[in-house]
């Protein structure tokens, strides 16, 4: 609903505001970003265009909820810069709680302090139990042993509850503060997620090859040469899948199952999700290495399964044909005639984002949250 300039901006919202409920926010810490109201109305989205404010002239927002809006008995809502990576914190850097109101009429008065930045930051107690699984774990189907970890929910010692499974590639980038190159973090992130009980699941993070990683990601006969994803996949979906679901409590069914990686571990991690539809529900596929031209074959048994929902990442900084390719690969997967409706595909670009692990580890929780815990309560 759109003002009428033919009045004051104050007379008009107290018009409306007879009419409808009127929220009004004031924040100290602002930049470019839009600010958007989430709440028990629209199952918590945080990039819900029906519901992002307006801002005014005097930097203050507002936000008049439709005269025919549907309240529940109490309006729960926080307000957040379009993700849970940037909701609003107080001026200690804490945690807000919901804000709430009973009221369907009037105007509501709110004011925001803080912005929580990148998920941080984190509060040690929140932190993942980092489990070793093994330093030689075996991988039968390629003859080698590697070193594979468990990052589990905090409490997981605590509780009885079963938890969806992500399988992440390269885990030497994953957590680990000396990696050359950088970390994801995911550790740090998992524990803001968990603050806002939207962090509970377990992470399998298997290292990388080192000097054979190409190899090992690369699927079929590509411009890199005869590669061993095949045989890795079927690792991950036969062998460590198994082993992963006898020893920890989680939930095996492939809607709550998860893969994912970056660059070649995104592509092995494609190549994974589409030939293992029955185990793999979910796919993270971060900047990946499409342009070694591998042909990915879809199993026709995708046709007897519920919905794969892929969040694909990409930013607009990598090469000159990163965005091209992925918007390629969105559409040839949708358009797939094998898939029947079946596919689900989130594209996330950053027109500043670069082939490396921060820009990475900065989607990490926006994928987590689309994938697993896009209708939990915050």
């Amino acid at each position: 609903m759109s003002l009428n300039h033919t009045e004051s901006k104050e007379q008009t919202i107290i018009w409306i505001a007879n009419e409808s409920l009127t929220i009004i926010l004031t924040t100290g810490h602002d930049d470019l970003r839009p600010i958007y109201i989430s709440g028990n109305f629209n199952n918590w989205q945080t990039q819900d265009e029906q519901f992002k404010m307006t801002k005014q002239e005097d930097d203050s927002y507002h936000f008049i909820f439709p005269s025919n809006f549907n309240y529940p008995e109490e309006l729960l809502y926080k307000f957040t810069k379009g993700d849970w990576s940037e909701v609003e914190i107080d001026s200690f850097g804490n945690r807000t709680e919901n804000r709430s109101t009973r009221k369907h009429s009037g105007i509501q008065v709110e004011h925001v302090e803080l912005w929580r930045k990148n998920w941080l930051p984190f509060k040690q107690i929140y932190l993942p139990q980092v489990l070793l699984i093994s330093d030689e774990f075996e991988i039968p189907q390629l003859n080698k042993t590697r070193k594979i970890w468990a990052l589990l929910p905090h409490d997981y010692d605590d509780s009885d509850e079963a938890y969806p499974v992500m399988y992440l590639q390269d885990a030497q980038n994953l957590f680990n503060e000396n990696a050359e190159f950088g970390n994801w973090e995911i550790d740090k992130k998992l524990a803001v997620m968990s603050e806002y009980k939207i962090g509970k699941i377990i992470i399998i993070a298997i290292e990388h090859a080192e000097e054979d990683r190409i190899k090992e990601y690369n699927i079929g006969k590509t411009v890199l040469g005869k590669g061993q994803g095949k045989k890795y996949s079927r690792f991950l979906a036969e062998t460590l899948k198994p082993f992963v679901d006898r020893n920890f409590r989680t939930k095996k069914e492939r809607e709550y199952t998860g893969i994912g990686g970056s660059s070649m571990g995104a592509l092995v991690s494609i190549f994974s999700g589409l030939r293992y539809p029955e185990v793999f529900g979910k796919l993270m596929i971060f900047s990946p290495s499409l342009w070694v031209g591998p042909k990915l074959k879809i199993n026709p048994e995708i046709e007897n399964q519920v919905e794969t929902q892929i969040y694909l990442y990409a930013g607009g900084k990598e090469s000159d044909e990163m965005l091209e390719q992925v918007e390629n690969f969105k559409e040839n997967m949708m358009t797939n005639e094998l898939m029947q409706n079946k596919m689900k595909i989130n594209l996330s670009i950053n027109m500043h984002g670069k082939h490396n692990e921060t820009y990475w580890s900065d989607e990490f929780p926006k994928a987590m949250e689309w994938l697993f815990f896009n209708t939990k309560d915050k």
